[in-house]
């Protein structure tokens, strides 16, 4: 692990750190905040997994999180939302390839080589973060979009790893909108009871994860009809008696401006759970 930057932020550190990746085969790069009280001893991490198109960069420049985990001790780490590279596999599209991982282990040439990028968030960037940081074993996740769909699935998957979870404006039935088609036909086949894994709306009721989800969403993001359809993850809640505090907000988009209006109140959330 090769530490790339390091700059002054709200009494810590913001980082961008850079490995080689033995899950992804390639080198990645990512954004770690550490708070002033990693100088008394360690802290509760809090991953954020960033949506289409974005790099780690995004989250760290326009999100607002590092004032908040300043405020409550806790580290914050961005990783990249896919393997890049000119070895790497690619599509011309925004939404699919370099850039859109979706957070799932690919089954399917030509992406299986290196697109795990389940694997890579929940198992080995962890593990790296645990021997180069002064971290804890109280973990949390939230994300946006694509991410905020990763933050509900790794969760609800591995309530072991994240003992608190939340999203923004994420894509919670993958399996039944234009982006989660088109992304898991690619990565794991046409054989959708494999897509199961990778459905929020499928873990709800049948994942070990029972934390209480916290959701927000912008009731102008032009993505909401056909993309993210909230609607369906609190049917699955409802159904499951899982835990959903979802929140509907007139006017707000799907940006950047959105995410950081309401960091704070998620960075809270997690710091409940993570104390």
């Amino acid at each position: 692990m090769e530490r790339v930057s390091s700059q002054a932020c709200f009494g810590g550190r913001q980082e961008t750190w850079q490995h080689e990746s033995s899950v992804l085969g390639v080198s990645m790069r990512l954004g770690v905040f550490v708070p002033p009280q990693a100088a008394e001893g360690p802290c509760p991490v809090l991953w954020f997994l960033s949506g289409l198109t974005c790099t780690h960069e995004n989250v760290v420049t326009k999100g607002g999180f590092q004032r908040h985990c300043a405020e409550h001790g806790i580290v914050f780490v961005a990783p990249d939302t896919s393997p890049r590279g000119d070895a790497v596999a690619d599509d011309p599209a925004y939404d699919l390839g370099q850039g859109a991982g979706f957070y799932v282990d690919a089954t399917e040439a030509p992406w299986a080589p290196h697109y795990r990028m389940h694997t890579y968030v929940t198992e080995e960037l962890p593990a790296l973060l645990a021997a180069h940081a002064p971290v804890t074993d109280h973990h949390g996740i939230t994300g946006h979009s694509m991410g905020g769909h990763g933050a509900l699935v790794l969760g609800l998957r591995h309530p072991e790893r994240y003992r608190s979870v939340s999203a923004f404006a994420p894509i919670v039935a993958p399996s039944q909108v234009p982006w989660g088609e088109k992304a898991f036909s690619a990565y794991l086949g046409p054989n959708r009871s494999r897509w199961e894994a990778y459905d929020a709306c499928e873990l709800v009721g049948s994942g070990p994860g029972r934390q209480p989800l916290l959701v927000d969403q912008g009731l102008a993001d032009g993505f909401l009809a056909e993309q993210l359809q909230p609607e369906r993850l609190r049917g699955a809640c409802e159904a499951a008696g899982h835990p959903l505090n979802l929140r509907l907000h007139d006017g707000y988009d799907h940006s950047y401006f959105f995410v950081s209006t309401f960091a704070g109140d998620h960075v809270a959330h997690h710091a409940r759970q993570l104390a």
